[in-house]
């Protein structure tokens, strides 16, 4: 995957706004209805995320589609209404501390930023997360912290986190973000080793207890242990 960035232009990311109105619309019939979700939606460039490569051009068709799409290294971005789900079962207010799991090509980092969130984002992968670092801020979205690491370590220095949102499918919860989490908040987790995982909601209520929901079946690429190269 090539790591050139694209010269983001005002007219081209106005050829997508219907687009986006369109995609806006699909999530309100699937049940999205957080205003600043939906307003997230509808303005950030979904086009701009995905891989700079020939190949990018041909899944530009296909780039407000309600659909999860290859971004390189093997990852994928995440289905836009995964995507707002997960952001808006969070119920995230402005100035809480997020920890996202799996910042993959930014985009889910892109919503929390519009949520008026304080973002900690962690990538196992070099190249995405090489990629992303630049390219967030090259698309005006600037503030989020992101680090090269292990995402079932989470982030211990900068622990306590409001929210903790992972975005790869996990075997099991890691108790690093159990521990990481603050009392009174919540984590989004999709568990499962199989081609679906069931999307779990934790709310910490005590320093080892936990409140914990269910909240259907989704699709997620794995979530893998240690730092890829």
């Amino acid at each position: 995957m090539s790591t050139m960035l694209h010269t983001v232009s005002k007219e081209d990311n106005y050829l997508f706004e219907g687009k986006r109105k369109r995609l806006v619309e699909i999530l309100k019939t699937k049940g999205i209805s957080n205003l600043k979700v939906l307003d997230a939606i509808a303005k950030i460039p979904r086009h701009w995320f995905f891989e700079s490569s020939a190949s990018r051009t041909a899944l530009l068709e296909h780039a407000y589609s309600d659909k999860a799409m290859p971004i390189g290294a093997g990852q994928t971005i995440s289905q836009p209404y995964t995507v707002a789900f997960q952001t808006e079962m969070l119920n995230i207010q402005p100035g809480e501390k997020v920890l996202e799991i799996g910042t993959g090509c930014g985009y889910q980092t892109a919503v929390l930023l519009a949520m008026d969130a304080k973002v900690f984002s962690i990538e196992r992968q070099k190249l995405l997360y090489d990629k992303t670092k630049i390219l967030l801020p090259n698309l005006g979205y600037n503030g989020a912290r992101l680090i090269f690491g292990d995402g079932y370590k989470g982030l211990p220095r900068h622990a306590p986190f409001d929210k903790i949102i992972v975005t790869a499918a996990a075997p099991y919860i890691p108790n690093d973000l159990l521990e990481q989490l603050k009392i009174g908040g919540t984590m989004i987790i999709p568990l499962g080793e199989g081609e679906t995982q069931e999307m779990v909601l934790l709310k910490k209520t005590t320093a080892t207890q936990f409140d914990k929901k269910t909240l259907g079946t989704f699709r997620f690429v794995p979530l893998l242990p240690d730092k890829a190269g």
